[in-house]
């Protein structure tokens, strides 16, 4: 185990999630060997910069406030692999659209408990995929939408 590659990998993910509460996109990016997200909670996948970055527009478009805090962090070197688990917290400020239904605004906030994988080259610290596990009913059911 390379303790010096596990601790500069636990650094990217807390980097990687305190640049997305502050929408620095390019700093996101720059955390990323090659950007790509795979959503286990609604099978999306963003593969490349130019997907990634309509990703993050989307998203925030909804939910222009939205932050993480993070719970907890894990490193597995024999995957590559850094376990996240987080706290999304957000208000619903625009339209958001679940399997194809869109729903305005509400003003109403959420905070769902959730995790993620952050998949990394081998030894790198750059991610080469990150993996949200979630379901897009949590944030309706905060919402009063369900």
């Amino acid at each position: 185990m390379n303790q010096a590659l596990t601790q500069a990998r636990l650094k990217t993910v807390r980097d990687h999630m305190a640049l997305e509460c502050v929408q620095d996109w390019d700093a996101v990016i720059a955390t990323f060997e090659h950007p790509r997200y795979e959503m286990l909670g609604n099978g999306q996948v963003y593969d490349g910069e130019a997907e990634v970055r309509a990703y993050f527009d989307a998203s925030r478009k909804a939910f222009p406030d939205q932050v993480n805090e993070i719970i907890a962090l894990a490193a597995d070197d024999g995957t590559n692999t850094v376990l996240v688990e987080f706290f999304l917290i957000g208000t619903h400020l625009g339209d958001f659209t679940v399997r194809g239904k869109v729903y305005p605004a509400t003003g109403k906030g959420f905070k769902v408990r959730m995790a993620a994988t952050f998949e990394f080259a081998p030894g790198s610290d750059k991610v080469i995929c990150e993996r949200p596990y979630t379901s897009p009913d949590l944030k309706l059911q905060q919402l009063g939408l369900l």
